[in-house]
């Protein structure tokens, strides 16, 4: 009786968003969806909010990345997910030979290929913090035209089941869609979330972000992701909240976004580029036999 294919993983999480990273020499076998559903199953499989595949060989950046969701979709950028991809490359020890000064507890910056594009990370304090050129912020207000523009108001209004939001719809290499809502709960993220990520007006669905601005210092979201669900933290979703907050006048350019597995930093240049803070952690490492 042949064996199961094994596979190796390391499982980390940020803020609660957890992901399961495989080196893609360590897959005997294909990455299939139904593997990804299964291996993020928290009840058949291990558990996780996404797979992430790599370091990938690229020439245009130091590491490749891929980033899978729980349902098999592909993402094509994630703030935690870059945050914990750099971890795992301190971790291992794949950051001392080119970009880690000897006897230095930061590593320099070095880019990351993802499919919504290059993003800069740097890991910081022995790794116990990750900083994320996360790019700038496009925002959308016609369906077929992205078009970059901090002087216009962004918000505009959407009605869904009878009710009348303000929303702010924008690009930061993958899809958002930030709400205004005085009083952000799970309750409505997860009432909301799932009819505003499969909208029409967004056909290759979107992430959701419910934004509470608290002062110009604070806010506080709630996040449906696309093909995850609801989330208890999410890089970009901070850096789109932030960005749609900061570009209508509701907050500073240096903000704590406080999720529910708790806050991140995220500050905004004077060239409008965005920059993500936060923690990323190893869970545990093993193997798994793929069915």
């Amino acid at each position: 009786m042949s064996k199961s294919p094994q596979v190796q993983f390391s499982k980390y999480q940020a803020l609660g968003n957890d992901y399961l990273v495989i080196e893609p020499e360590q897959l005997p076998t294909p990455l299939t969806d139904a593997r990804i559903s299964w291996i993020c199953d928290r009840h058949y499989g291990i558990g996780a909010d996404g797979v992430l595949l790599g370091p990938i060989s690229t020439e245009n950046a130091d590491f490749g990345l891929r980033i899978f969701n729980p349902d098999g979709s592909e993402a094509e950028k994630s703030g935690n997910g870059l945050r914990i991809f750099a971890r795992y490359l301190w971790d291992r020890g794949q950051l001392r030979k080119s970009y880690q000064p000897a006897g230095e507890t930061s590593s320099y910056p070095f880019k990351v290929h993802t499919p919504g594009g290059i993003a800069q990370v740097q890991v910081l304090d022995n790794g116990e913090s990750v900083k994320v050129m996360m790019g700038k912020a496009i925002f959308l207000r016609s369906p077929s035209l992205f078009e970059p523009d901090a002087d216009r108001q962004i918000f505009e209004e959407f009605e869904i089941e009878g009710g009348n939001f303000h929303i702010c719809v924008l690009s930061l290499g993958n899809p958002h869609c930030v709400i205004l809502c005085p009083d952000a709960t799970p309750e409505i993220a997860k009432h909301l979330g799932p009819l505003i990520e499969s909208h029409r007006r967004f056909p290759e669905r979107t992430n959701v972000q419910f934004l509470q601005v608290l002062d110009r210092q604070n806010l506080r979201i709630e996040i449906w992701e696309r093909g995850a669900g609801y989330t208890l933290a999410s890089g970009s979703s901070s850096c789109a909240a932030a960005a749609a907050a900061y570009h209508s006048g509701l907050c500073g350019a240096n903000v704590i976004v406080h999720n529910p597995g708790g806050p991140l930093t995220v500050s905004i240049d004077h060239d409008n580029s965005i920059n993500l803070f936060g923690p990323a952690q190893k869970v545990f490492a093993g193997v798994v036999e793929f069915p």
